[in-house]
């Protein structure tokens, strides 16, 4: 059902992005995504590995 609400405000965009997994803590890990950036654990949404590459579920706004 289409709203008023959701067309004006939109929910979260989420994406699959390619990483490299440089360094992890308890509560974040160093990625390479064309630059290196910290990123909590608590944002990461899901992650997967697919032919030998990894790729979390984040929100788009976080990685580019």
């Amino acid at each position: 059902m289409l709203s008023f609400y959701r067309f004006f405000y939109p929910g979260n965009k989420y994406i699959w992005a390619q990483i490299r997994i440089l360094y992890e803590t308890k509560k974040a890990i160093l990625i390479d995504s064309g630059r290196k950036i910290w990123i909590a654990k608590s944002q990461i949404h899901g992650i997967r590995l697919k032919k030998s590459t990894f790729e979390i579920w984040i929100k788009r706004k976080i990685i580019g």
